[in-house]
């Protein structure tokens, strides 16, 4: 489930829209202390921005060029400015794309689903920090991994354990050879935790409706099976 932060200080506005944006399942994030907009930021790790310009405290142009020094995620401005200064100086700034007020429901959704494709989707290709089979694509700079429509946030471990599958997926990895990647002193690893580790990994691709692709090979170690993968998005 991708997660949009909501930036917009008109509370009807704002409660149409994330109203709207949850019966097409996003999670949506408002914050209400507009003088802490960067901190929420940074601690939500939205998806995507939708930002208004006129804001109490910090404008959103000022919010945009700050998000964007931190992150690559899609930035939307919506705003009741249509002037072609404003449109120049948000995309100058880092935004992605540009809404004016009063919009519809159904163009706001058509630019978060673009936006969304171009970033974590079909549209990505662009993008040199991913790994990606099939229809599932592991993000190096933001520890998230994306199957189809649905997403999911991987802690550093996790990432390390799903990157080392991707990229020996032809084979059988050896349990040694995973306690490698995650510790450098693997004398003082207890084994158990490695298979906390996969336990998580297994429930994180569940959550992307994937069942049976890290399957285990016992005595030996584990294989990543992504040929299920085409079987799973024939489903869809």
């Amino acid at each position: 489930m991708y997660k949009i932060m909501l930036i917009e200080d008109d509370r009807e506005l704002c409660s149409l829209v994330k109203e709207y944006l949850e019966k097409y399942k996003y999670m949506v994030y408002e914050p209400t202390d507009f003088n802490s907009i960067l901190e929420q930021f940074e601690q939500v790790q939205p998806d995507l921005v939708l930002l208004d310009i006129n804001l109490p405290y910090f404008d959103g142009f000022y919010l945009c060029r700050a998000m964007r020094k931190k992150s690559k995620v899609p930035i939307i401005i919506t705003s009741a400015r249509s002037g072609e200064l404003d449109q120049v100086m948000a995309i100058e700034l880092g935004a992605d794309d540009y809404l004016t007020k009063p919009f519809t429901f159904e163009v706001l959704l058509a630019k978060v689903k673009a936006a969304l494709r171009r970033a974590y989707g079909e549209y990505s290709t662009n993008n040199t920090s991913h790994l990606t089979v099939q229809q599932l694509t592991l993000y190096e700079d933001s520890f998230k991994m994306t199957f189809n429509e649905k997403i999911v946030e991987l802690s550093k471990n996790e990432y390390k354990l799903v990157k080392y599958f991707i990229e020996n997926k032809d084979r059988i990895i050896t349990r040694e050879e995973l306690i490698e990647q995650l510790w450098d002193d693997i004398a003082f690893v207890d084994d158990n935790t490695l298979t906390v580790n996969i336990s998580r990994i297994k429930n994180k691709f569940l959550q992307l409706g994937i069942k049976g692709l890290i399957q285990t090979k016992r005595s030996v170690g584990y294989l990543f099976n992504h040929q299920l993968l085409a079987e799973v998005d024939g489903d869809e």
